[in-house]
Order: C-alpha cells, then structure tokens, then sequence
C-alpha cells in the first residue's frame, strides 16, 4: 500500500526558518515534522512517495540517511501542483487504495483504523474530520452517518451542520485519480471532491478524536512543542553537547546549543549550534542554527534566521538580513487547504 505526503511548499509564513530548509525537515523536539506523519503509517504502507519541489536536495538527503523501513521516493515537481495535481503526478507509483498525507499536520489519527473504517463501509473517499468552536472560520462538512454529503464554507454558527471541518488526511481508491487533470495546478478539496460527492460516490469522514494541530505558522510551531513536551511530560528537551548555564522552561535546544548565566528561555525552539550570551531573555521565539545572540539581550515572539547575529532587544520580528533564496515567493504559492 503505498501514501503520497506532500512535502512540496515553501513554507512562505515560516519564514525565515524556511530559507534554509524545507518546510517538511524543520524540526519538532529535535526530530523532523515529515518524520512524525511517516512513524504514524500503519505497517500495510510499505511505500511512502514524497511530492516535493522546494528544497528538494535536502529532503533526499534526509531519508538517504534515514531509514524509516519503507520504501521511499521523492517524487520531484517541477512546478507547484496542489494537492490534486501532485496526487496524478504520483499515479505510476500507486497500485491500490493510497493514502494523501499532509507533511506538516501532526495529529493523533489512527490511520489503521482510518483503513478499516474505509473498507468496512466501502468507501471511494475516506477524509480525517476534526471538531472546532468556531465554524464560522472554516468549511464544514454536511455529514450522515458517517457519508459526507457536502462541504459548506464558513457557515453561520446557527447554520452550520455539523462542527466537523477536512483535517488534511485522504484515503482514496484509485478511480479518484481519473477525476485529476494531468500537468496543472488541481486543488483536490475545491475542484475534486465535490465532484466525487456528486457522482454519489461514497464519500466518507473518520474523526480525530484526540489531538490535531496544522503547523502552518511560527505560533503553531512553537504550539506544537509545547504540547508535545507536556504530553510526554517533560520539561525541556535538550539536545546532545549543550551547555546550559541559565534557566530553561518549556523549551527545546538542538545540538551544541550554549546558554551564558543569568539568561532565561522560555517556550522557545533553539536550533543546532546557537550561542546564547549571559543575562539574556528569550520568549515564544525561535533562533536559527548557528547564531549568535549577545549578553543583555531580549527576544519575544520572533523568529531568528540561520546564523544570524543580535544584540539588543527584539520583538515581533522575523530576523532575516541575508538575501532571500532565489525563486522563493513572496506569498503562498497553490491552493491551501480547505477545511
């Protein structure tokens, strides 16, 4: 069985942290985002396909080195597909039912389950539902018993029909890839599934019922950590050759991370190789590999770039004084995804 993840975007509102890598490879607790989605496939998937284009060197790189005991091909578009056009660039590679995974979704989904919910209905669409307050900022599914009617985008509260939004996880049969045009931009969630549903295909919802989080944005990153930590119930986690002098509170430091005394991080990310001088505050930040942040300094809700150098205080700011990597855009580029 095999899974498409697409690992292809810029992650253009993580910047700066996605100048210098893909957006899939930025790492949570000191382990990359893609590895979560690929330990959650059920044992059944024994080939993963990797729809990348944005820094696609590194992410071969990383499962060069890596082996998650499945076969794994980056699948290399040479131009933004979206999530249907990806999916039909994979289709030579898919030889039953598949999985379409977003890479930068960490969740609680039980996919194994997710698989025999689908074939004990016998669905053609299967889609991950998770619950929200507020309907009002989102598309909605119209669900009956478990079928998927329709999708309703941003109802009323009062008009709403249920509070079930798509949670960015597919199981499809492969007769859905000939709904997919070949070779252009295809959003599966705009222009593909309401066709399914029309057709009257079985189109089904299996719910999240634990934890779903889209990590989308430095505040979800940041987020992520910190559910993370107090879900395993640690306090910080702290990567190998680190040395910490000051005081850390829900806060991840990768490898080789030095902190002077007297400073104080808090709900913070630090990447590999960053020094951190003395009496220095850092808040709901996260500092890039390789920088270097002086004595008496102050950074809250920011995000520093790779080997950047500050001194003074900083906040709200994204830190990046280098050139921007060619060909990187300026906003999303594709279609988002519709919940």
């Amino acid at each position: 069985m095999e899974a498409i993840i697409l690992a292809g975007g810029f992650g253009t509102r993580l910047k700066p942290l996605t100048y210098t890598r893909a957006k899939s490879l930025l790492p949570i607790l000191n382990k990359p985002m893609v590895s979560y989605v690929i330990e959650q496939l059920p044992k059944k998937v024994d080939k993963v396909i990797l729809a990348v284009n944005y820094k696609k060197n590194q992410i071969e790189d990383f499962f060069k080195e890596n082996d998650f005991g499945k076969e794994i091909i980056v699948n290399e578009e040479t131009q933004p597909l979206g999530t249907g056009g990806a999916t039909k660039f994979a289709e030579k590679y898919i030889t039953g039912k598949f999985f379409v995974l977003n890479s930068d979704i960490i969740s609680s989904l039980d996919m194994g389950k997710m698989v025999e919910f689908h074939e004990k209905k016998k669905g053609v669409v299967t889609i991950s539902l998770w619950p929200v307050k507020n309907v009002s900022e989102f598309g909605v599914v119209d669900i009956k018993k478990d079928r998927i009617t329709k999708f309703v985008e941003k109802p009323r509260p009062e008009e709403a029909p249920s509070n079930l939004i798509n949670a960015g996880a597919y199981l499809l049969e492969p007769e859905v890839l000939d709904y997919i045009e070949i070779g252009r931009l295809v959003s599966m969630e705009k222009e593909i599934f309401p066709r399914v549903i029309e057709d009257g295909k079985i189109f089904l919802g299996f719910r999240i019922k634990d934890y779903w989080m889209d990590i989308g944005r430095i505040s979800s990153y940041l987020e992520i950590h910190k559910f993370l930590l107090k879900k395993k119930k640690l306090k910080n986690v702290i990567g190998e050759g680190c040395d910490v002098k000051g005081k850390l509170s829900e806060s991840c430091l990768g490898k080789n991370v030095k902190v002077g005394k007297n400073s104080k991080i808090k709900n913070s990310v630090i990447y590999d190789n960053a020094f951190i001088g003395e009496n220095t505050e850092i808040k709901n930040s996260v500092i890039g590999e390789n920088c270097e942040i002086g004595s008496d300094s102050k950074l809250f809700d920011s995000a520093v770039g790779d080997g950047e150098k500050i001194k003074g205080e900083i906040k709200d700011e994204h830190v990046w004084t280098k050139e921007i990597p060619e060909g990187y855009p300026e906003t999303q580029i594709g279609n988002v995804l519709k919940r």
